[in-house]
């Protein structure tokens, strides 16, 4: 008999394995194993009149390991249910607990925030039992979200184009939706800039006798430069000291925002490399969690990591480099319920571990060590100047900065950007000649649309979503295709502003910012038991259900797209139909004619066919996904997923195929 351990991903087993020893068996439920089941009243899994009582099933394809669960905890003496430190950790061992069978004498929870052996034989020594308040909230939010996702997406269907909508989704289409439109309704001004440049800097006209100067057309920017002459004497020089104020350390929000900017990774992207280097890494002489758990709203960091890097950095860059304890603001919505994402170790240098790591991992683990490192050295120091120039009682300003102390940017350069300028040594009465004198037309510009990093910024700002849901609200607004990406910007697609339009007609007292986050609110404090689920989740249904009604009752349905061709069955119009595999075309005046227009597939000849000298050529599976076949088939059942190449593998004779970036062997290891 063995005591059992049960993470959620197989990465870990092997991790938290090595660290516990032959007494304990470490396996994985590879996430959640139950969801809301999708029976009772519309398909929700919920009991809506007795109480909301959830009905759970297993995941389809989890019978299996369900089945295996079961026995290993059958055949242990104990078991630890070691799933991630949060909301969403704590649900999945609840449904561990209650699927499998398990005794409530017979189990503790664990639960840490870093996978290294220290942090987890520590966890060991302080067990628990399952938090229910925390399962609570999460069971809460499923259910908000499964009604509010099952209900207002079958009316989009029903009504739109539109494929689903949700409670988080819909608010943050409807911060790009509102944003395309302020953009639309922005009418620019024109405005014109003088700028005088010298060797080594750049003079901007600022005032006219002191006051300040606005210019609106170029006949005003003519009147002015005729009566500058080439010299520009200094009237003054203002230099201040001035503290460069370094970072907080990263919650999931600024990690995703500063990978974006810096690495042009997408938030899914981001996640799971971090999640990679959080389930741990093999380097060499140990296997350990490289990063700590990356799924947090904290800015707070352990006592030991402080004291350990205040040690580092006194070590390596001398005691002026030793910074303090930032605190951050305080903010609503933040659970706090484990630390910032940082390096578990800061003697693990991204050098030091660089040859164990995929180029994006060894990109993600220096900059989540250099910020972890930067927030507690000291501030950098900055000499702040403003030079002022007079021609001819025009007033001409020139700034700039000198650096004096580098601070933590000692170790954050990198990735730290400013416009800031570096001027040279100006003194008050100095006169300077110059007669390249420039003058620019511009035209005010609109606030900016959101790209991914800043509408996650504005998410946490609004307190909507949580650090897990960051990622898949930006998925699911692209999948979707409410949202195109052109140069890194969202735009919202004709559905994108259809969907926002028809919920703010019937929604808008829900599908809205402040409605979202005052949920947020309502389920930390069922996580701190203030509050009753049941009556949150009553008063919810009792104003969301009779507006649903009254959607599906009164909301116009978008008549479908005509395609300008007419049946050739009946001569009414042809019009775009959703399928359950896709768009096609059909008559509009169904069901009297049932017309489908049939889609040409173009033959697209890849290769020959390895087996019977037939071509391979592309085809679609019913639900529209590309392979590749043999065109003798059914007598030919050759078939690959990834495009064949028609070369042979050098090892076995079979098909390379094309696999991302490689060529490799479809039956083999063989790269080319």
């Amino acid at each position: 008999m063995s005591k059992l351990v049960i993470v959620e991903s197989p990465a870990k087993t092997h991790t938290i394995g090595a660290y516990l020893g032959d007494d304990y068996k470490v396996v994985s439920s590879k996430g959640h194993i139950r969801d809301l089941a999708t029976s009772g009243k519309f398909g929700l899994g919920v009991d809506v009149e007795g109480d909301f009582a959830p009905t759970y099933v297993p995941i389809k394809g989890k019978k299996k390991e369900i089945s295996e669960l079961k026995k290993d905890v059958k055949n242990s003496e104990f078991v630890y249910l070691a799933t991630d430190p949060d909301r969403e950790g704590e649900a999945i061992s609840y449904h561990l607990f209650e699927a499998l069978g398990i005794k409530d004498a017979g189990y503790e929870r664990v639960v840490f925030n870093e996978i290294t052996k220290p942090a987890v034989l520590e966890s060991f020594n302080h067990p628990r039992k399952i938090d229910m308040e925390l399962v609570r909230s999460q069971e809460t939010r499923r259910i908000l979200d499964r009604i509010i996702g099952f209900r207002l997406s079958k009316l989009m269907q029903n009504k739109t184009d539109g494929k689903s909508a949700g409670r988080v989704q819909s608010v943050a289409l409807k911060l790009v939706v509102d944003r395309e439109r302020e953009i639309e309704k922005f009418i620019p001004e024109e405005y014109w800039e003088v700028t005088a440049h010298f060797d080594k800097f750049d003079a901007e006209l600022v005032n006219y006798k002191n006051e300040k100067l606005e210019l609106h057309n170029e006949e005003e920017v003519k009147n002015i430069t005729d009566k500058l002459s080439e010299n520009y004497k200094v009237t003054s020089v203002e230099k201040k000291e001035k503290a460069r104020k370094g970072f907080m350390p990263f919650t999931t929000s600024t990690f995703q925002q500063a990978c974006i900017n810096k690495f042009g990774f997408s938030s899914t992207k981001t996640m799971q490399i971090a999640q990679k280097l959080y389930e741990g890494i093999d380097i060499g002489h140990e296997r350990t969690g490289l990063i700590t758990y990356m799924r947090t709203d904290s800015t707070r960091l352990s006592p030991i990591f402080i004291n350990d890097t205040f040690k580092y950095i006194e070590d390596k860059f001398g005691k002026q480099y030793v910074g303090v304890v930032k605190k951050g603001k305080k903010t609503e919505n933040v659970q706090d319920a484990h630390e910032a994402i940082r390096p578990t170790s800061i003697h693990r240098t991204p050098e030091s571990v660089r040859e164990y790591l995929s180029n994006d991992e060894y990109k993600v683990y220096s900059i989540v060590y250099a910020r972890a490192l930067a927030c507690l050295m000291a501030d950098g120091k900055i000499l702040s100047t403003t030079v002022m120039f007079d021609n001819n009682t025009y007033g001409f300003k020139s700034t700039g900065i000198v650096e004096t102390f580098d601070g933590f940017l000692k170790v954050y350069r990198n990735y730290y950007s400013t416009t800031e300028s570096i001027l040279p040594d100006i003194k008050e009465g100095e006169v300077y000649k110059t007669s390249d004198v420039e003058t620019e037309q511009k035209f005010t510009k609109p606030v900016a649309r959101y790209t991914e990093a800043t509408l996650i910024e504005e998410m946490e700002s609004l307190g909507i979503g949580r650090p897990s849901t960051y990622a898949t609200t930006m998925n699911i607004l692209k999948l979707r295709k409410y949202v195109d990406i052109k140069e890194h910007k969202f735009y919202p697609t004709e559905v994108g502003f259809q969907i926002t339009d028809k919920l703010q007609e019937f929604f808008a007292n829900i599908i809205n910012v402040k409605y979202t986050a005052n949920m947020e609110t309502d389920l930390d404090e069922i996580a701190e038991n203030k509050k009753d689920n049941i009556k949150v989740l009553r008063d919810f249904y009792n104003t969301f259900e009779p507006e649903v009604e009254t959607a599906f009752k009164n909301m116009e349905k978008e008549a479908p797209k005509t395609t300008g061709e007419k049946c050739p069955e009946c001569g009414h119009d042809l019009v775009i139909r959703k399928g359950k595999f896709g768009e096609f075309v059909a008559c509009s005046n169904y069901p009297e004619c049932k017309y489908i227009k049939k889609e040409e597939h173009k033959v697209t000849i890849v290769c020959k066919c390895p087996a019977c000298g037939g071509d391979i050529v592309e085809k679609l599976t019913r639900k529209g996904k590309v392979f590749y076949g043999c065109s003798n088939y059914p007598k030919c059942k050759t078939a690959y997923w990834d495009k064949p190449t028609g070369e042979e593998c050098p090892n076995c004779k079979s098909m390379l195929v094309e696999h991302g970036k490689h060529i490799k062997c479809s039956s083999c290891d063989y790269i080319k």
